[in-house]
C-alpha cells in the first residue's frame, strides 16, 4: 500500500543532527574533519568586497577625461583614507589648484581615462560563520563551509521571526495554558532563552527585549500583537532576518493556543541546558520551519530518530490540524479510509478520521493534517 506523505512538525526527544554551515563566499576553513566544537566558535570565515562609489575626478577638477592620469596622484590598487587629495589639478603658473579628495577609506579600484570618473571601494567586510550547534565536524566543504553532527533534542515550531542565537532554556511558566505575562519575565533571563505557555503580547515581548532575553518559546500570539511588535506586517516571505532584538518561536498556530503538552514537558526536561534556536520561516517551496535545538552530552542508549527521512500517514500517528474549522487542534489518526470521499467543496480526496484531544471525532482532507513526529 503506498504511504502519504505529509509535513509534520517535529519534537524528538533525541535524535541525529546534521548542520550544514556555509559562507556567501568562498573562504578560509577554520577546523579540521573530527574537531569537537562549541556552538559560538567561528568554523569558517571570508570578506565580502566592500561598496562601490564612483569619484567625478575629471569632472571636479574641470579637465578633460583623457587627462585624468595626470592629475592622479594615487593609481589603482592604492590604499586611500578619508579626505585624502587623490588627485589635483596643474592650476595656472603652478598655482590655483583644485583637489579632489577621498570621500571614504578604502582603496582605489579603477581609473577610467574615457569616463574622467575613478571608482572607489570601501575596505572588505569580514563574514564569520559560527559553529551554531554543539558537536563534531563530520565533513569539511572546501573553501565553502562545514557539517556538524550532534546528538540532541529537536523541536519545530510553526512559525518564527528573528535568526540564530544561542542561549539557556529555562521555564517561565508552569503550565502550558497559561498566558506569558511581565512579572513571569525575571531579570535573571537575561541572555536566556524562556518557554511560555498559551500566548505572549507585545507589551510582554518588548518587556523581555528591555530584559535582554534572547528569544521566546510560545503556543501563540494575537497578528495584530507581532505586527506592533515588530513595527509591520511580515506577510508571507521567508522569515528569520528580522532585526527585533529576540528570536520568537510559536509552536501552535496564531491565537491564544496552548502549547502542546509533548513539546512543553520535553522543553521544561531540557531546562537550564545550552540551546540553539532559529526563527527562520518558510512556508512555501522549500520549507523551513523555526527549531529549538538542545545538544545531548553523549548518545542516548536508546535507537535515535532521523529527522532527515520521510514520514506517512499510519494509524496511531500524532497530527496537528492545519486548517480551520479546527486549526491548532491535536489529535491521533483512528482511520485512514482508502476510498475518496466527496468535501465541502465537491472534490473528492483522501481523508482520514482523527481522534480530538477531547475525544470528539473528526473527518477531514489529508492535505489538512501535519504530523507531530516525535
Amino acid at each position: 500500500m503506498a504511504h502519504a506523505y505529509t509535513p509534520g512538525l517535529k519534537v524528538v526527544e533525541h535524535t541525529v543532527l546534521t548542520k550544514h554551515r556555509r559562507l556567501p563566499l568562498p573562504g578560509e576553513i577554520l577546523v579540521s574533519k573530527g574537531d569537537k566544537v562549541s556552538a559560538e566558535q567561528v568554523v569558517a570565515r571570508t570578506n565580502l568586497p566592500g561598496n562601490v562609489q564612483t569619484l567625478n575626478v575629471a569632472g571636479l577638477l574641470g579637465i578633460l577625461a583623457d587627462e585624468i592620469e595626470e592629475a592622479m596622484l594615487k593609481k589603482a590598487g592604492d590604499k586611500i583614507e578619508k579626505d585624502e587629495v587623490v588627485a589635483q589639478s596643474k592650476g595656472l603658473f603652478g598655482l590655483f589648484k583644485s583637489q579632489v579628495k577621498s570621500p571614504i577609506n578604502g582603496e582605489i579600484e579603477n581609473i577610467s581615462k574615457i569616463t574622467g570618473q575613478v571608482i572607489l571601494r570601501e575596505p572588505p567586510i569580514p563574514v564569520e560563520v559560527i559553529a551554531y550547534i554543539e558537536g563534531e565536524v563530520l565533513e569539511i566543504i572546501k573553501n565553502e563551509g562545514v557539517t556538524i553532527k550532534a546528538h540532541g533534542s529537536f523541536i519545530q515550531g510553526i512559525f518564527g521571526i528573528g535568526g540564530e542565537t544561542i542561549g539557556t532554556l529555562e521555564m517561565a511558566v508552569d503550565d502550558p495554558d497559561q498566558i506569558l505575562t511581565e512579572k513571569d519575565i525575571k531579570e535573571s533571563f537575561k541572555d536566556k532563552i524562556i518557554i511560555g505557555g498559551s500566548i505572549v503580547t507585545c507589551d510582554v515581548l518588548e518587556h523581555a527585549r528591555k530584559i535582554g532575553v534572547k528569544g521566546v518559546v510560545i503556543g501563540g500570539i494575537e497578528d495584530q500583537d507581532l505586527k506592533k511588535f515588530m513595527g509591520y506586517d511580515i506577510g508571507v516571505a521567508i522569515t528569520g532576518s528580522e532585526q527585533v532584538g529576540l528570536t520568537l518561536i510559536i509552536t501552535e498556530g496564531f491565537g491564544k493556543m496552548s502549547m502542546a503538552d509533548r513539546t512543553f514537558n520535553l522543553l521544561k526536561s531540557l531546562s537550564g541546558k545550552k540551546s540553539s534556536i532559529n526563527g527562520a520561516t518558510q512556508i512555501r517551496a522549500g520549507v523551513m520551519r523555526p527549531e529549538v535545538i538542545v545538544p545531548l552530552d553523549k548518545a542516548p542508549s536508546k535507537k535515535s530518530s532521523d529527522i532527515s527521512r520521510g514520514s506517512g500517514l499510519e494509524i496511531g500517528m500524532a497530527v496537528r490540524i492545519i486548517r480551520e474549522p479546527h486549526f491548532g487542534a491535536i489529535g491521533k489518526v483512528m482511520a485512514l479510509p482508502v476510498e475518496l470521499a466527496k468535501i465541502e467543496t465537491e472534490a473528492k480526496v483522501r481523508v482520514l478520521e482523527v481522534e480530538l484531544d477531547n475525544k470528539q471525532k473528526v473527518t477531514l482532507p489529508r492535505a489538512n493534517v501535519e504530523i507531530i513526529e516525535g
